[in-house]
């Protein structure tokens, strides 16, 4: 998430009042999450194992929990807890703003679209041209959604992210600043949810296909021209590559990439990156031929087992 224009070290530190390392007119540009992270961005850490990765980013400037030696070129803010920290800022920088009527009068519609009765568009949306939003849609703050895109009845564009951390109270939520981008040319069935990113962009590329009831978790890429049917869920921080066919009733843990013109048959639990034009099937997945050879010889156990008595 980038700012709409530079603050300084001090003013940030002012924002969520902590002590900071640092020139006081030291730059910051935006705010962002370890794996989108840019130059001139904050980050937040608040676990010792995850310091140096923090410290060696992109970032220019990381909000921690302890005081550390401060990298060449870079600045900390110093904070108690830099969870709620990190939430303070995207509060100042991105607030909710409640709505007040159906579609905002900040939205932006192209030419030919239509849309059915009973949908909601949030605040600063932008919506091309030749696009069917069926009835019941709701597209929260911020989303980007280009041609000829076609939204079936009951789809969730813009949710939050599913992003907790466990405190002795109860569960305390990130809170999420980010987009939802659909490209071109893209088809999202019905009753789909695809939640914005926390800080960046979660991305439907462009003539992507997506069935009915199917989730798409916060910053989540999926490529172009890709295949996703339904009951599919994808969690968050996924790179789908393009031309990507995910068959029904797939799961991703976070955090994998499944490579181009990959094929995921059914049921399968996507655990780990899997590379790109081959086939996979299975929980643990494994290339789906591998995976059927080891279910043939499952069934000959009771036979075999047999010819040795």
């Amino acid at each position: 998430m980038k700012f709409k224009q530079s603050h300084t070290l001090k003013e940030i530190a002012s924002i969520i009042g902590c002590s900071y390392i640092g020139a006081d007119d030291f730059a910051i540009y935006g705010m962002n999450e370890i794996h989108v992270v840019t130059k001139g961005d904050i980050v937040f850490v608040d676990h010792p194992k995850y310091y140096d990765k923090a410290l060696q980013s992109a970032a220019t400037v990381v909000l921690i929990n302890k005081e550390v030696y401060c990298p060449e070129g870079k600045a900390l803010l110093i904070s108690e807890d830099p969870f709620r920290d990190f939430n303070k800022l995207t509060t100042h920088f991105k607030p909710f703003t409640s709505a007040s009527v159906s579609i905002s009068e900040s939205a932006l519609v192209g030419v030919g679209t239509v849309i059915q009765p009973n949908c909601f568009i949030g605040h600063n949306v932008t919506i091309g041209s030749n696009c069917v939003i069926h009835s019941n849609v709701s597209i929260y703050d911020n989303c980007v959604i280009g041609d000829n895109v076609i939204i079936q009845a009951g789809t969730v564009l813009g949710a939050d992210a599913f992003y907790y951390k466990k405190r002795d109270e109860g569960f305390d939520q990130l809170l999420s600043g980010g987009r939802v981008v659909i490209e071109n040319n893209v088809g999202i069935g019905a009753l789909c949810t695809i939640d914005k990113g926390v800080t960046g962009d979660t991305t439907i590329g462009e003539g992507t296909k997506i069935d009915n009831q199917v989730h798409v978790g916060h910053d989540s890429m999926i490529g172009k021209k890709c295949l996703i049917a339904a009951q599919t869920g994808i969690a968050g921080c996924v790179i789908i590559e393009d031309e990507v066919t995910l068959w029904g009733q797939v799961g991703t843990t976070s955090g994998i990439t499944i490579g181009t013109k990959a094929v995921i048959f059914g049921q399968t639990g996507v655990t780990k990156s899997v590379e790109g034009g081959k086939s996979y099937f299975g929980t643990p997945i494994e290339e789906s031929r591998e995976k059927l050879k080891q279910l043939a010889n499952i069934k000959r156990i009771t036979e075999l087992l047999k010819n040795q008595k």
